[in-house]
C-alpha cells in the first residue's frame, strides 16, 4: 500500500491538468490545420499520433521559433489543461519545458 500525503510534488502537474511529452510543431507551417502560426504538441498514443493545439500567444511565444517554417522541436513537456473545442484537442499550457541543450 503507498500513501501520499502532502501537495503535489514536482513529478505530478496540478490538479486538473496533464502532463504531455511530444514533438512541438507549427499549426500552420507542419499541421495546415490553423489560419495563423500557432503551437502544437504532437504525442504518441499507441500506434496514432494525437494533436494538441496550445492555447497560447502561437507565433508571439519564444519556443515557436524554433518550429515555424515546417521544423519540429522533440522532447518538449507541456504540463496544462485540456479540452476540446471543433473536434480539436487544446491544451491550455501552464509549463512549456524545451529540451536541455
Amino acid at each position: 500500500v503507498v500513501v501520499l500525503l502532502g501537495g503535489p510534488t514536482a513529478a505530478q502537474p496540478p490538479a486538473g491538468e496533464v502532463k504531455l511529452t511530444g514533438d512541438l510543431v507549427c499549426g500552420r507551417c507542419s499541421l495546415k490545420e490553423t489560419p495563423k502560426c500557432s503551437n502544437a504538441l504532437q504525442v504518441k498514443d499507441g500506434a496514432k499520433t494525437v494533436n494538441y493545439f496550445l492555447a497560447d500567444k502561437g507565433n508571439g511565444e519564444p519556443y515557436h521559433e524554433g518550429v515555424c517554417g515546417g521544423d519540429k522541436v522533440a522532447n518538449v513537456t507541456v504540463t496544462g489543461k485540456v479540452s476540446e473545442k471543433d473536434g480539436k484537442k487544446w491544451l491550455t499550457p501552464s509549463k512549456v519545458e524545451l529540451p536541455k541543450k
